[in-house]
């Protein structure tokens, strides 16, 4: 068992007891539930929208060479520059040479997933980079010392106290202060860093191949000032990321608006298609797109996993999940947590130390059903599982209890062999550990079904 393997189990098990860290997070995640199922009534053919959807993304991710160097080409025509990053390394040192060239001191940065993913801030922090959150709930994270628990909701495990009591440590506040107390707070202090950052830094909800665009969501202003304040723009974006026509927007961002939050758009949604034009009067003076692989095109190249690049990252499947909801987002240990994160994640960071999370999971389908791009992530997670065992990450002790258990079941005289009580005493003995403490083996008992039907066939049984 790996390090990584162990402390899962560890912070998995602490959460899924946790009766007040479940409360909260059920509580948040029934506040989206309400506001999705009203989302969903803007559509007269939600599921004609949803195979449209996942028709396109996925012809996009099929001919994802071609769509890249047709987006490079007409971004760097718009006056843009695309940086090509193969890992997190390759994107940290370009990002480094950004801001050497323009002795920049001072980052903001737009809520996105794929710099929590080549660790940036951390970076940053290093190498004496001051660089702030502006997204309100990725700031009291980044304040908490934590990464975002949820995709789309990256405070989603901390109540309103939680967040009181975290900005009187923090910056002296009341510890009773409302959450418009705190948002004012918050506004008034990032304003001042707006004006004075010397770069942006975002990330891409949608990269528009025909106009050479980056398309950016978010409901609070945030991303549209860490883009025209600074003057200069870094987007770091996915290579999955792309859709092929501008066109294509009023599919994807109502889907997106409703599955993420059940809005029937979000409030502030943009489209940038390079640096500031002569005759303009704000934007940045020089913009940048990193294209990240870090892994992406290990999931392209499996048969069917390579469906999970068509994720649009709504957030509809881990408030779905009961896995997720039971033991919350850091247990994951990872970027992307919940269903997606299980399918995507022992890609991007290695099947051996990230098998475990594709059998985290129930596989009661309830992620597929949701999903807007209709990605079947519970058959995803069965050829994980496949593709782990075809890989020899199991343990000896995995490939005996394996072996042991196909040879017995597979052998009547062997399955009938031995008394209940012995076969009971055996499965503690081996199994009983591996179940969990707080869980209990069920019973083998004293008959099996081979005996009963017999005992009924000769009557012996009403």
């Amino acid at each position: 068992m790996t390090e990584i393997y162990n402390k899962f189990r560890h912070d998995a098990e602490n959460k899924s007891i946790d009766y007040s860290h479940r409360q909260k997070i059920g509580y948040n995640i029934s506040r989206y539930d309400e506001a999705v199922v009203r989302g969903k009534k803007q559509y007269a053919n939600l599921e004609l929208a949803r195979q449209r959807a996942a028709g396109l993304k996925y012809k996009a991710i099929i001919e994802l060479e071609k769509n890249l160097a047709d987006f490079e080409a007409n971004f760097e025509r718009n006056g843009g520059k695309v940086i090509w990053a193969q890992d997190a390394a390759d994107a940290l040192r370009e990002i480094d040479a950004i801001i050497e060239k323009h002795n920049a001191t001072r980052v903001v940065k737009s809520k996105t997933m794929v710099s929590e993913e080549i660790g940036l801030n951390q970076h940053l922090e290093a190498i004496g980079i001051e660089s702030i959150e502006t997204d309100l709930g990725e700031f009291i994270v980044q304040q908490a010392g934590e990464p975002p628990y949820h995709i789309v909701t990256p405070a989603m495990h901390k109540s309103k106290e939680d967040v009181a009591k975290l900005f009187q440590e923090k910056f002296g506040m009341p510890a009773n202060s409302s959450p418009e107390q705190i948002t004012a707070f918050v506004r008034k202090l990032l304003r001042e860093k707006f004006f004075f950052a010397d770069i942006g830094i975002t990330g891409a909800n949608f990269i528009v191949v025909d106009t050479g665009s980056v398309c950016l969501t978010e409901n609070e202003g945030n991303g549209l000032l860490s883009m025209t304040f600074p003057r200069v723009h870094i987007v770091v974006a996915g290579i999955e990321k792309v859709i092929p026509s501008f066109k294509n927007l009023d599919l994807f961002w109502p889907l997106l608006a409703t599955h993420g939050t059940g809005q029937n758009l979000t409030a502030y949604n943009s489209i940038i298609s390079g640096p500031r034009q002569e005759g303009e009067i704000d934007g940045p003076q020089e913009m940048y797109v990193i294209l990240l692989d870090n892994g992406r095109t290990d999931v392209l190249a499996r048969k069917h996993q390579r469906r999970a690049l068509s994720c649009i990252r709504c957030g509809a499947c881990l408030n779905t999940c009961p896995v997720y909801k039971t033991i919350g987002g850091h247990s994951y240990g990872s970027t992307y947590s919940g269903p997606i994160g299980s399918v995507i994640t022992p890609w991007l960071k290695g099947m051996s130390d990230y098998k475990h999370l594709s059998y985290a999971s129930s596989l009661c389908g309830s992620c597929t059903e949701v999903c807007p791009v209709k990605i079947n992530l519970h058959e995803l997670l069965l050829y994980n599982r496949n593709d782990s065992v075809k890989m020899r990450t199991y343990s000896f002790f995995d490939a005996v209890s394996m072996y042991t258990w196909k040879k017995i079941m597979m052998n009547r005289k062997w399955m009938d062999t031995g008394s209940s009580k012995l076969k009971n005493m055996v499965l503690n003995r081996v199994f009983a550990k591996a179940w969990g403490q707080r869980r209990q083996l069920p019973a083998i008992s004293e008959r099996n079904f081979k005996q009963l039907w017999e005992e009924r066939r000769e009557g012996k049984v009403k």
